[in-house]
């Protein structure tokens, strides 16, 4: 039996949805892995499935599957996608996704640039999680990089050059992270912009990664480096980020739609 699918991209960081708001589809995490298999499947960054949402007021119930399978809370990149595809099927303009970081509201704008609203980062060592109640701003890590969580684990590096971008993997799975996390290395080049390169935990370097940009405007504010408006460059493209009054991280940026197919899903080990 066929299922359909639609394979979408945020800045180049790409995702294959599922619907499941009509049934349950079998797709266990090593299904999901060999969906997002770039020679032997579809291929993805990430694959998300759309739910009937339970919490007032959303729209649509989100999950994101890392390409090993595991789970992630949150993903910038997709959830503009997400909150894109809703208004194509439905004329919604401010769709609302419930993840499980948390309900973020979205809003399509007349140029078609998506804005959502990502939440509140936590600071707090517990909160990333950390092995150890440690200094968020300043890890004992060589380059001292600062955590934060909107939704799932960052740590960002302020570097001069991204020569440490080939430590991603060791980093990801340092003891410090229990849940690992997602590494980004952030070039400042002005208090309104930076350049940003992010290690995604169980996807490896992307083209492109929402939560990681919101993370390093976070920590670089935090740090007294960036204006709370700040352009994050990243190899994909750009997104404007903005840390608002109120504490939320607001993303804005792009959504495209690839393709849409079939797939059957019976022809992948379960």
């Amino acid at each position: 039996m066929l299922t359909s699918f639609y394979k979408m991209h945020g800045l180049g960081n790409d995702f294959v949805i599922f619907d499941e708001r009509t049934g349950h589809l079998p797709l266990t995490p090593v299904r999901i892995a060999a969906l997002a298999h770039r020679r032997r499947g579809i291929g993805c960054d990430q694959l998300v499935t759309l739910r009937p949402a339970c919490a007032e007021g959303a729209d649509v119930f989100v999950r994101f599957f890392n390409p090993d399978g595991s789970e992630a809370g949150a993903c910038g990149n997709a959830s503009r996608c997400v909150a894109d595809l809703i208004w194509r099927q439905t004329g919604n303009r401010t769709p609302v996704l419930q993840t499980r970081a948390g309900c973020l509201p979205a809003n399509i704008a007349p140029d078609g640039l998506v804005t959502v609203d990502m939440g509140e980062p936590q600071t707090q060592w517990q909160q990333i999680p950390l092995s150890d109640p440690l200094d968020t701003l300043s890890l004992p890590l060589v380059g001292s990089p600062a955590a934060v969580s909107m939704g799932n684990p960052h740590a960002t590096f302020f570097v001069d050059d991204f020569s440490m971008l080939s430590q991603g993997s060791a980093l990801e799975h340092d003891p410090l992270f229990p849940d690992r996390a997602n590494i980004g290395f952030a070039l400042v080049e002005n208090p309104t912009r930076m350049r940003l390169k992010v290690h995604e935990r169980g996807a490896g370097v992307t083209e492109a990664c929402g939560s990681g940009a919101c993370a390093a405007v976070v920590n670089a504010v935090r740090r007294g480096l960036v204006e709370r408006i700040c352009e994050v460059e990243l190899d994909g493209g750009v997104l404007r980020i903005e840390w608002a009054a109120n504490n939320h991280v607001l993303m804005t940026g792009s959504a495209t739609m690839a393709f849409e197919g079939t797939v059957d899903l019976a022809a992948y080990a379960s």
